[in-house]
């Protein structure tokens, strides 16, 4: 008996479609294979591509450097110059405590950035002591963090950075105009003064300092007729603008008869802005002692008188200050008269 088999039929559709799908994913990974490496290449690109500036690129100065804010205005003036001077030369950053920047700012333009007390306190600094003139060892001083500490005012720290020194104590312009403004006002015996000498007198605590703890003396009546004899000698009229913090003896002892001193200064200690722009302002200074003056002298730029060999050969105070690191080699030294302490 013969029997009938049903023919077979093949589903076309399904078929077509399998044959569909595993062409579009073998064609997608083809091209993914071919994205790929290019994808790689276009990522590692920058890190071995050299880049135009990097030749030019240098590192970032490492770790922060500060300084004691101690003294007045003549001390701090010394602090900041060494504390500017000594981070160029160790490639540190310098910051200033905000006491500094209280003190300076409102006389300078400096530009040295604040540390406020809140970021001081976190870090871990390495106190670093100061002789008040510049050694080798200075040069290459170790610790990211260092604060420098003593009363450093030495032209030996920063005196090869004269121009940024200047430039740093730069007057702001309503402080230079009141100075000028009064010196404008100014007259020798009727006429307009040709050459203005600052004269800084200092008193004050020195007064009983200097002969009972460092074995020295003050400026006298005797080395200020000498240093202002001195000056009158070389210019014709001339003015000397006194200031000082004992003004009522530089009246009593400053010979102003002939009509060239003005005593010009109001001698407060605790706002010595318009003092220090006077004597800046002149042409050149007369000055007994102390940091103050001598500040006062190296921004003047001009001729200037200082005392000298004012303390005895066995002072304690020659262990700790060195005539020739504090006045400049051209200054001109009149020696003081140290018969009153021989007289103990």
């Amino acid at each position: 008996m013969l029997s009938t088999q049903a023919p077979f039929f093949f589903p076309t559709a399904p078929f077509i479609l399998f044959v569909f799908t595993a062409s579009t994913v073998f064609h997608l990974q083809q091209k993914l294979a071919k994205i790929q490496p290019t994808r790689e290449l276009q990522t590692l690109e920058p890190a071995t591509k050299e880049s135009p500036s990097s030749t030019q690129w240098s590192p970032q100065p490492k770790g922060m450097w500060t300084v004691n804010a101690i003294g007045r205005l003549g001390n701090q003036m010394g602090e900041y110059a060494t504390l500017y001077a000594l981070a160029k030369m160790n490639g540190r950053p310098a910051f200033i405590p905000p006491q500094m920047h209280s003190t300076l700012a409102p006389i300078f333009r400096i530009t040295l950035p604040v540390l406020h007390d809140t970021t001081a306190s976190r870090i871990p600094w390495q106190n670093y002591p100061l002789n008040d003139w510049m050694e080798e060892r200075y040069r290459h001083i170790p610790g990211e963090y260092v604060r420098l500490t003593g009363y450093p005012c030495s032209w030996t720290f920063y005196h090869h950075l004269r121009a940024e020194i200047l430039q740093e104590f730069t007057l702001h312009d309503h402080v230079r105009e009141e100075a000028q403004n009064f010196l404008r006002g100014l007259q020798v015996n009727g006429s307009r003064p040709s050459t203005y000498i600052g004269v800084h007198v200092r008193r004050g605590d020195y007064v009983h300092v200097m002969p009972n703890v460092w074995k020295g003396v003050v400026a006298d009546r005797r080395y200020l007729e000498q240093a202002l004899d001195w000056f009158r000698a070389r210019y014709r009229s001339a003015i000397f603008v006194v200031t000082s913090n004992g003004m009522a003896w530089c009246r009593e002892n400053i010979e102003a008869s002939r009509g060239d001193v003005v005593f010009a200064g109001n001698g407060i200690e605790g706002s010595p802005a318009k003092d220090f722009a006077l004597l800046t302002q002149c042409n050149h200074t007369v000055m007994t002692i102390g940091t103050f003056g001598i500040w006062a002298a190296y921004l003047s730029g001009g001729e200037t008188i200082y005392l000298a060999n004012y303390t005895l050969p066995d002072s304690p105070f020659l262990k700790v200050f060195k005539p020739e690191a504090a006045f400049l080699p051209e200054w001109i030294g009149i020696a003081a008269d140290l018969s009153p302490l021989l007289k103990h």
